[in-house]
């Protein structure tokens, strides 16, 4: 046999090859490929955001009008302690108010979802009461 690289069992492999440089290009592109996707499957911006205010804004303030409590509860909505349907609330409410921009008193009372009181808020502010106070 020749002089050159022999393998196990008596084989001739020629010369011995240097081993290859991997390429990073292909490395690269995949790179660029997974940031333009995630780029665009992102949502870029903020997300809906609830306009409320804490207990405690209104204490500075002296109170004006007729009192103006929405009890929110599993079942039903309540207004100063009575029932009142989900579509004549935001009306009911507004007859109460003394002016446009007066409190209205949100608690979600025990067991009430967390959506039935985003739903209730906005039936509210869709009837044009934007000044909601949550309370626990």
């Amino acid at each position: 046999m020749s002089s050159g690289a022999r393998g196990q069992g008596g084989f001739d492999l020629g010369p011995p090859r240097h081993p290859r440089r991997m390429s990073l290009t292909p490395m690269i592109d995949v790179v660029f490929l997974l940031l333009i996707f995630f780029m665009l499957a992102s949502r870029f911006g903020t997300d809906a955001v609830l306009p409320i205010a804490g207990g405690a804004e209104g204490a500075g303030s002296e109170w004006q009008g007729a009192p103006r409590l929405v009890d929110v509860t599993p079942d039903t909505v309540l207004l100063n302690g009575q029932p009142a349907s989900e579509g004549q609330l935001a009306v009911q409410v507004a007859q109460l108010l003394p002016d446009a921009g007066a409190a209205v008193i949100l608690r979600p009372r025990e067991g009430a979802p967390l959506q039935r009181l985003v739903t209730v808020m906005d039936l509210l502010r869709d009837g044009g009461v934007t000044n909601l106070i949550l309370i626990e």
